[in-house]
């Protein structure tokens, strides 16, 4: 076999080689990644405003898998096989209390909400004080107006079973991490 011929075979033995173990390398990639997002870093769309002025519909976030949140923290929570997104206000063993006109109180000190637009009683149908029970948080939007939260008893208290995550960044539309 001539020589040019050999040297041509050669190459595309290598070409080949090369092209499966880009391939491969992909496809891993690929796998792992995918993995990422779905057991680690869930990936979620917002919906709805009562988030805003910190979150508004449409959003699409990142989130953090994890079942242990503080107070401040924006978390994704599960509740009739549906997905929301509200402000940890209290954890287990703090007392509740909103006023007339809307100020939180957590363990008797007013609560200091800069992310807010205003103040607002909301949809309130619980009797307070409130003491939110161990392994539960007291969640509420920052739209206090409509956000149907911790306050009315169809949401209630949210189990640490029903959290999906804490909010890490806002990808869509622009890049941000969230007061």
């Amino acid at each position: 076999m001539p020589m040019g011929k050999e040297k041509k075979r050669n190459r595309k033995k290598r070409l080949f080689k090369i092209l499966a173990a880009a391939a491969v390398s992909a496809a891993v990639t690929a796998i792992t990644v995918t993995l990422l997002v779905i057991c680690v870093f869930p990936v979620v769309r917002i919906y709805g405003d009562s988030m805003s002025p910190t979150l508004f519909d449409g959003d699409i976030v990142i989130t953090r898998k994890t079942a242990t949140l503080e107070r401040g923290d924006i978390c994704v929570f599960s509740m009739n096989g549906r997905i929301f997104c509200k402000r940890v206000i209290g954890t287990g063993g703090d007392e509740i209390r909103i006023d007339e006109n809307g100020v939180v109180y957590v363990n008797g000190t007013e609560l200091a909400e800069p992310y807010l637009n205003g103040v607002s009683l909301g949809n309130s149908t619980v009797e307070y004080p409130v003491t939110v029970p161990e392994g539960s948080y007291f969640v509420m939007g920052d739209n206090r107006r409509t956000s149907i939260d911790s306050r009315n008893t169809v949401v209630g208290y949210i189990d640490s079973d029903q959290v999906e995550g804490k909010l890490l960044l806002r990808i869509l539309p622009t890049p941000e991490i969230p007061d």
